[in-house]
């Protein structure tokens, strides 16, 4: 069985910085495209910031053009963990922070093609 777990959201004022970690079990963990979406209230789910698997241009990331700059997506697989260090943090980050895995990326990092999704860490930035 497939668990995303993630961690590390919080309150945070704007100019501040936070790091999330989706531990991950129950899959292959370095065969598998990693990514970051976010739900802010009221708002669709998007993607944020995706990083591929071994088998796949191995560690090649990808990012919003919202974070671009600002955040940073890495992985550890022996750890069978990936990361988001977010910077910078603007109002307009408060969100849930979801950690999603998908196998083959069909679809590219979009929230209808990913796999497995996390329930995810609320993050919150203050004015």
């Amino acid at each position: 069985q497939v668990q995303l777990v993630e961690s590390g959201g919080g309150l945070v004022q704007a100019g501040g910085s936070l790091k999330l970690s989706c531990a991950a079990s129950g899959l292959t963990f370095s065969s598998y495209n990693m990514g970051w979406f976010r739900q802010a209230p009221g708002k669709e789910r998007e993607f944020v910031a995706g990083i591929r698997g071994i088998s796949w241009s191995r560690g090649s990331t990808y990012y919003a053009d919202s974070v671009k700059g600002r955040f940073t997506i890495s992985r550890d697989n022996a750890k069978n963990t990936v990361y988001l260090q977010m910077n910078s943090l603007k109002p307009e980050d408060t969100a849930v922070y979801y950690c999603a895995a998908d196998r083959y990326l069909t679809s590219g990092f979009t929230v209808g093609g990913m796999d497995y999704w996390g329930k995810g860490t609320l993050v919150t930035v203050s004015s």
